[in-house]
């Protein structure tokens, strides 16, 4: 016998649940196609979105997280009032200054690089506005401007560490202060060069538990650009060379820039100096290398708790994405496995470049917490991220 059934109607009630679950699952999808991508057992969220244009970061001894704005010559002092995770109020903790940039939290005073100068500030009433301000390396004691003009600066052992790149791509100008680090005393006096060869490191940092100063190198422009521009094919030797470079930066070394690049290979241009074979040979090959032009800003060494332990002594880099790739490359932050002190690996943890190749964030800088997840700055969707393990 067949069963006739009656037609359903539908009342107001079940027109809303069913309007409930389908916007929930919806969200849902959307949350799983994002297209960030960030590795399995870890959430990526937005804990910062009012500042433009965020670039290094460091966080004082009493949570407050501070952001330089190179453009505008500002430092952002940050502070998470709830406790809640997320930075609601925002003060302009020092301006005025000309291409502020890398920055280091020690002894109770920010120290922060300009152009031209390096300078020590603090507030002393919580307000979040520097009351008190010092320079203690002036501008007759380092260069300023040129090309490459970032200058990190680290505190460490008592003694300033700063750098300044090449004015240009490959300028020969091995006999000028650029393209070095220089150490100071914590006073401003002492001015000693560390080691030479760095075309554009932005960030120095220590791995922890040892005296070891790294950092990551930007690779030069253009590396086949003589044999290639009458190639209608692409650039297959730029896109793929010189690698971005790891680097154990250590005192009196030399670590190739002009003249060589990676594993003590010559640029084209210096090929046939004569004294090339000489500085093929005082070359320190990076400890690690990175994608071609992937610009490398910065890079930090994992001590937290948060993560899954073998991450612990592990380091993240933050890949700000190439320019001159004919496809584009980095947009990312990646974790550098080490064992033993030495890098030996590289895995993707978060990609701001779609699947379609549109570009969704250029990371600059990482910082881990004190609760163990690190935070993530973007220049390009001017926000700062937090990255957390859930568990898988």
């Amino acid at each position: 016998m067949m069963r006739i059934l009656k037609p359903f109607k539908m009342n107001r009630f079940f027109i809303i649940v069913c309007f409930f679950f389908s916007s929930s699952l919806l969200a849902q999808v959307q949350k799983a196609n994002s297209d960030i991508w960030v590795r399995e057992g870890y959430k990526l969220e937005v804990v910062e979105n009012s500042i433009s244009t965020p670039r290094f970061m460091q966080m004082d001894d009493q949570g407050v997280l501070y952001v330089s704005l190179p453009g505008k010559g500002e430092i952002k002092a940050c502070k998470d009032k709830n406790n809640d995770g997320f930075f609601e109020t925002i003060t302009t903790f020092t301006k005025n200054h000309t291409r502020v940039h890398g920055m280091h939290f020690a002894a109770g005073w920010l120290w922060f690089a300009k152009d031209g100068a390096i300078l020590k500030a603090r507030d002393t009433n919580g307000d979040g506005i520097a009351d008190e301000e010092i320079e203690v390396i002036n501008k007759d004691q380092i260069l300023s401007g040129g090309g490459h003009w970032w200058r990190p600066v680290l505190i460490h052992n008592k003694r300033i560490y700063t750098a300044i790149g090449c004015s240009g791509n490959i300028t020969e100008e091995v006999d000028s202060e650029r393209l070095k680090i220089w150490s100071f005393a914590i006073d401003g006096t002492d001015k000693q060069q560390y080691c030479d060869g760095l075309r554009n490191t932005e960030k120095l940092v220590v791995r922890p538990g040892t005296n070891e100063i790294w950092g990551m190198d930007h690779g030069s422009d253009w590396f086949g650009r003589k044999i290639e521009e009458k190639y209608d094919k692409g650039q297959p030797i730029t896109d793929w060379n010189p690698a971005g470079e790891m680097n154990f930066y250590q005192k009196g070394k030399f670590y190739g820039h002009p003249y060589i690049v990676g594993n003590k290979i010559p640029r084209y241009e210096y090929m046939y100096k004569s004294d090339i074979i000489d500085w093929a040979n005082k070359t320190e090959p990076p400890a690690w290398s990175t994608g071609a032009h992937w610009a490398p800003n910065a890079m930090t060494f994992y001590n937290g708790k948060q993560f899954p332990s073998e991450i612990k002594g592990d380091a993240f880099v933050a890949f700000h994405g190439s320019w001159n790739r004919s496809e584009k490359g980095g947009y990312q932050v990646a974790r550098v496995l080490f064992e033993e002190g030495k890098p030996y690996g590289q895995l993707p943890f978060v990609k701001f470049l779609s699947p379609r190749g549109d570009v969704i964030g250029r990371p600059v800088d990482i910082l881990v917490e004190p609760s163990g997840s690190i935070l993530i700055s973007d220049d390009f969707g001017d926000k700062i991220y937090r990255l957390t393990y859930v568990g898988n």
